[in-house]
Parts: structure tokens; sequence; C-alpha cells
């Protein structure tokens, strides 16, 4: 069957769209390519990039994530962009062998690097490693308990279709949590840390990774990224209910939190 001039424009139209990837506007369909390419390249060096720009501190946000689950022993709890798996061990603690958490990431090195750090340090059993699209979880409904992602959303294209599929997921009367970079309240501090994120970040990215597109990426994105009360409605939007946020070291960072009834 021949495709109608309206069903043609609908594809053109989708494949003109462009889309933020940073500091430049790519095609729609490129977009989720270019950054797995990204991560692809600075994964083994994943964990001490974040040590080295936040001098360790993002390890205290995750464990505040952690701490806002309300996983008990024998839960089932999901890692969306779980990456090198910091916050999925530490849910792991909260579950015991009894539960599982499972980290789900789109980028094969990253699960690599995640599942051989999580060995290391003896999370073997009731943890699994899933490649997968956060746009499109490869689980049924109401499968989870908690469902958090951390410094991950940024990178999904549509964060519509992220938060849906978490939402998805989750249990009734459980919830989704998301640990994002996000906006300075105080004008001098968020003027300070936009001179750090944009001048520094990119050289210290390129000394340890080789890699300076990857971390000026990061800073743009962040830049770019919703302000707290704008990803506040897009979670709530998704169908989450008494979303609430808590900002971390003055809105460096913030921790949204949405329940499901």
């Amino acid at each position: 069957m021949e495709s109608s001039e309206e069903d043609k424009m609908a594809e053109k139209t989708t494949e003109d769209k462009k889309v933020s990837f940073g500091y430049e506007e790519v095609a729609e369909h490129d977009r989720q390519g270019r950054v797995n390419e990204i991560f692809t390249s600075v994964a083994s060096k994943y964990d001490l990039m974040n040590d080295l720009m936040s001098g360790g501190v993002h390890r205290l946000w995750k464990r505040f994530v952690a701490g806002k689950t309300g996983l008990r022993k024998g839960d089932r709890a999901l890692d969306v962009a779980g990456g090198t798996g910091d916050i999925a061990m530490l849910m792991a603690e909260r579950v015991t062998t009894d539960g599982e958490v499972i980290v789900f990431d789109i980028n094969h090195e990253m699960l690599k690097v995640g599942a051989e750090r999580c060995i290391d340090k003896g999370f073997v059993k009731g943890m699994k490693f899933v490649q997968g699209n956060a746009e499109e979880i490869s689980f049924t409904d109401n499968t989870f308990d908690c469902v958090t992602i951390g410094f991950g959303v940024r990178n999904v294209t549509h964060l519509d279709r992220a938060f849906s599929e978490m939402t998805r997921v989750a249990k009734p009367g459980g919830r989704v949590i998301c640990l994002e970079f996000s906006h300075p309240k105080n004008p001098v501090f968020k003027k300070v840390y936009d001179i750090y994120s944009s001048n520094l970040i990119p050289i210290i990215g390129e000394r340890i990774t080789g890699n300076k597109d990857a971390y000026t990426y990061l800073h743009e994105s962040i830049r770019k990224f919703p302000p707290q009360q704008e990803l506040k409605k897009i979670m709530e939007a998704a169908g989450l209910f008494n979303v609430r946020y808590y900002n971390l070291f003055g809105g460096i960072a913030a921790v949204h939190i949405g329940d499901k009834i």
C-alpha cells in the first residue's frame, strides 16, 4: 500500500525535527545515538569523574535518594539509567538478598562497568543488569516498589515518555524518584557554578577521559534542563501524585519524588 501525502508529510516532519543535544541541535532520531557514544567513551572513568566534579558529594546525594525510597526487605526496585550501579547497590542493601534490584541502562559499556563494580563489592544475588531504553521499559505494569533515575533523565530524548514508563512499571503505592542536576536559586552562586561547569569541567573531562566534548555536553544539557517546578509538572502529567522536590547544595542538584496511587 502506498503512503498517503499526509503520511509522507508526517514522516518528513519527524525526520526534520530538531532537538537539543547540549550545545547543538540535532535530528531527533540521531540524539540517542549521540548520547550513547558519549557514555561508551567515558564509561571506564565515569565514577572517577563524578568524584572529581563533585568532590565526592554525589555519593551523599545518592544516599539521600536511597533513604527516600521506602524500600524494605524483599521489595523490588528498578534503577533506570543505572549505569555503574551506585544507587542500585544502596537499594540492594535495603531489600537484602530476599528482594531484587535491576539496573536498567541503554549503554552496554556502562552496564558492563556497573556489573563488575557490583561483583567486586559483593552484590551478586538479587541484582540484575538489563539493557534497554528508558522510553520503552521492558517490564510489565505494576512491577516495582520503587523506580529511581539518577543523573540520567537529561539524556533521554522525551522526558514525558520516560516518566510515563517509570510510572507504569511502579506498583500502586510505590514511588518514582529522580535525582538530577538542576538550577541554583542564589544568583551569585548560580553564576559561580556556571563558570565552574562551563570552563573547568570540560578541561577536567578532557584530561581524565580524553573527551572534552562529553563534558561540554554535560554543562549544556544541565543548563537547558527544565527547572524544578517545570520538572514537577512533567512528573504530575505522567500520572504521579504528591510530587515534591528537595534542593541539594542550593539547587545544584534536586531530588524529585512522586507517588503512584
